[in-house]
């Protein structure tokens, strides 16, 4: 279906990928793995001809329908949802161009047969009218029915704009779906479906996710990429399968790197020695010995002979370099104040806004200290509204937060919309916690902000280092109750691994909004499920 060959990819004067070959076929589904910024936006790009690489070929995208679901993809500011959903339901904007550029070549050449018969078949794609029950059972797939089709498409909750944008690219039936990070803020429901929808597709998909259990439940291939040598390597399986041949080739290279400097430290020795027993007969034996002068001389020889095979050795292509270790993202939380035993009481709270029916209400329920309590449930059933109404955003529809005497809360926000994009990230780390900047700089460092990082805008910044920045000033903040609100969401997978770690060690509580399924059973002692309007408490995640 498509094959790409020998791409190279930049940003700015900065190399990303070189030299990277994979090929698609029907049924595949290539999961793309690597930090945050290795290139993997820039990749899906590419393949979707929206840029062009430096170097190399994509080879079959002009012959395929392909679709791509960008990252934090945005509707047009004053459309109505039915507007939206009424233009995607239209002719493919592919196919609408493919015409276009027919029928120009075709007036240049209008007894090419060949070209007539493509023309032809476009057209005949282009007035087949689409199945008609098609849009709607899209639209009650990913519970957009549910929706008033008269409200702004910008009003949406970032669930609801995920929904919507693939509505918009299934619509258009592609061959070759490319898929940007296509889980964020999916409610578990909607990630199910999506997850059998993607194993059942005939076509071939390329998904660059840090959803794990979604990389698990859909991929056939991996394809990561790694930034320190800007290569990409292809590996048969699931994300499991391919973090456990990454483990077992690690291990094989430790063991051979050890072997490795074991035998260099022999050879060492063994031409220490050697030189050692050839210096101690040469000023032991005197000058009517030549003989033994003779095999001095001969064991000295045999010394840097020995020492040239070593050079030869250290030198050699097949030497094993010492494994890399990666730099992670640290998160050290400091000292906290200190929380008495009830953290925070919900009294008969009803959460919603202001002429509206409340999304949750008769809450009833205490959060004490060292709680790790996951809020789970449907999208647009008041997760996040829950947390602007404890954070005092949101006023309460009836009842009451109340916090106690010692509660420091800190909030991240979903979509870090919370964050000054006119400021830098230096600019709102000294704001949040005053210090030099040097010890503001060291803290950034530790979340991956390096060189002129710091200093660049926040609204400059990618998603996954908005995301980053956000939980930089999270832990500056010196909060002892942390609401989170999708915390993993663009982080890659050794940043969300770090993360996870870094809240097991935090002593205060937590209430964390989240549809990251192997970070809620990590993570959760406890789950607060919102059904019907109401909060059903469970155990363990």
């Amino acid at each position: 279906m498509l094959s790409a060959h020998g791409i190279q990819l930049s940003f700015g004067e900065h190399t990303l990928i070189q030299d990277l070959s994979f090929d698609l076929n029907p049924g595949d589904r290539l999961g793309l793995v690597g930090p945050n910024g290795c290139g993997k936006t820039t990749l899906l790009r590419a393949v979707a001809g929206r840029v062009h690489p430096e170097r190399g070929t994509v080879a079959g995208a002009m012959a395929q329908r392909i679709g791509y679901l960008a990252q934090g993809w945005e509707p047009e500011p004053g459309l109505r949802l039915g507007e939206v959903i009424e233009r995607a339901a239209g002719p493919p904007p592919q196919l609408v161009a493919e015409l276009e550029r027919l029928a120009v070549h075709l007036a240049e050449r209008p007894d090419d047969r060949v070209l007539q018969a493509r023309y032809d078949e476009a057209l005949e794609e282009f007035t087949v009218p689409a199945p008609p029950d098609r849009l709607p059972s899209l639209l009650a797939r990913l519970e957009l029915d549910r929706l008033d089709p008269n409200q702004l498409a910008t009003s949406l909750s970032g669930g609801e704009k995920t929904r919507l944008a693939l509505a918009r690219l299934l619509l258009g039936e592609p061959r070759v779906l490319l898929l940007d990070e296509p889980t964020n803020h999916l409610d578990t429901d909607a990630l199910a479906w999506l997850e059998d929808w993607l194993v059942g597709f005939s076509g071939a998909v390329v998904t660059a996710s840090h959803d794990r259990l979604f990389l698990d439940r859909v991929c056939t291939r991996i394809l990561a990429i790694d930034p320190e040598t800007q290569a990409g390597s292809v590996f048969v399986g699931n994300y499991s399968a391919y973090t456990e041949t990454l483990d077992t080739m690690r291990r094989k290279q430790w063991q051979a790197w050890r072997e490795q400097n074991e035998e260099i430290r022999r050879m060492r020795s063994d031409i220490h020695r050697t030189k050692e027993q050839a210096r101690h007969v040469e000023i032991t034996t005197k000058p009517n010995q030549p003989n033994v002068r003779r095999l001095a001389k001969k064991v000295a020889k045999k010394a840097i002979s020995r020492e040239k095979k070593l050079d030869r050795y250290m030198s050699a292509e097949e030497r094993v370099d010492k494994p890399g270790r990666a730099w992670d993202m640290k998160v050290d939380w400091g000292q906290r104040p200190h929380l008495g035993s009830s953290v925070l009481t919900l009294e008969r709270l009803a959460v919603g806004y202001p002429g509206h029916p409340p999304l949750i209400e008769g809450v009833d329920l205490r959060i004490e200290a060292g709680a790790r309590i996951a809020v789970v449930g449907a999208n647009g059933s008041g997760k996040s509204s829950l947390l602007r109404t404890i954070r005092g955003e949101l006023a309460p529809h009836a009842g009451r937060c109340v916090l106690g005497a010692s509660v420091v809360p800190g909030y991240l926000a979903q979509e870090q919309e919370t964050l000054d994009p006119t400021r830098s990230a230096l600019e709102l780390i000294q704001e949040v916690a005053p210090q030099s900047e040097t010890d503001a700089r060291n803290l950034l460092h530790h979340f991956l902000f390096t060189g002129d990082a710091p200093l660049r805008r926040a609204g400059t910044l990618s998603y996954g280092e908005r995301a980053r920045l956000a939980l930089a000033l999270l832990v500056a903040g010196g909060s002892n109750l942390l609401l989170l609100d999708e915390p993993t969401n663009h982080l890659d997978i050794p940043s969300r691994e770090r993360f996870e770690h870094a809240l097991a060690q935090f002593h205060g509580a937590v209430l964390a909004v989240s549809h990251d399924r192997y970070f809620v059973r990590s993570f959760a002692t406890e789950q607060w499920r919102l059904e019907g309007g109401r909060i059903v408490v469970d155990g363990a995640a």
